[in-house]
């Protein structure tokens, strides 16, 4: 069976190797969570069901994304919270930023609009949705990925590659799919400025 994995430098300056699975199933996981963390809050705010992002499964790749790029960039930084926090500001706000303008650049439309939030730059980002992704990115460094590490281990490697495998699949026909027939509507997407 194919290994492929990833190098990532300890603090102690030993390698530790992640395999292919890992990041995977991590992006799978990190991806569903971010979907049911927006279709929550569409929940309490809008009282509505809204299946959220460009793809009809539950799943939001932004938040795998960007979750693998903090685990990945900011998992030597675990033992430093306030670090983890602003560097996870930061690199997040650029992600959701350049997304934006990707998603409107390919489809005309905006998934998200912060127009109306405090300190937002062209209603791609805000504050408010900057300070949350820091406080999840602490999370999801210094406390979540420990407790996902010591769980991935405990399943056996062929269920992993089973999965990862059928999880691509979905995803792959999925994007195949919303490539042609995007999903847009009520909550889910808003018109661009100008239009």
């Amino acid at each position: 069976m194919i290994n492929m994995s990833v190098n990532i430098t300890t603090t102690n300056g030993r390698k530790n190797i992640q395999s292919f699975d890992f990041y995977c199933i991590l992006f799978f996981v990190l991806a569903f969570f971010g979907w049911v963390w927006e279709v929550l809050l569409y929940l309490i705010t809008q009282h509505a069901f809204i299946n959220r992002g460009v793809y009809k499964g539950p799943y939001l790749p932004i938040y795998g994304v960007g979750g693998m790029l903090l685990y990945i960039f900011l998992h030597r930084l675990k033992k430093k919270p306030l670090l983890v926090f602003f560097s996870s500001f930061v690199v997040c706000s650029l992600l959701e930023y350049f997304t934006s303008w990707f998603l409107e650049m390919r489809w005309g439309i905006r998934w998200w609009d912060y127009s109306d939030h405090f300190m937002n730059i062209g209603g791609r980002i805000c504050l408010l949705g900057a300070v949350c992704f820091g406080i999840g990115g602490t999370i999801l460094v210094c406390l979540f990925m420990p407790l996902y590490e010591k769980i991935f281990e405990m399943i056996p490697a062929k269920m992993r590659m089973i999965l990862s495998v059928l999880l691509i699949l979905l995803f792959v026909a999925d994007a195949a799919y919303a490539g042609i027939r995007p999903n847009t509507g009520f909550g889910i997407t808003v018109k661009p400025e100008g239009s």
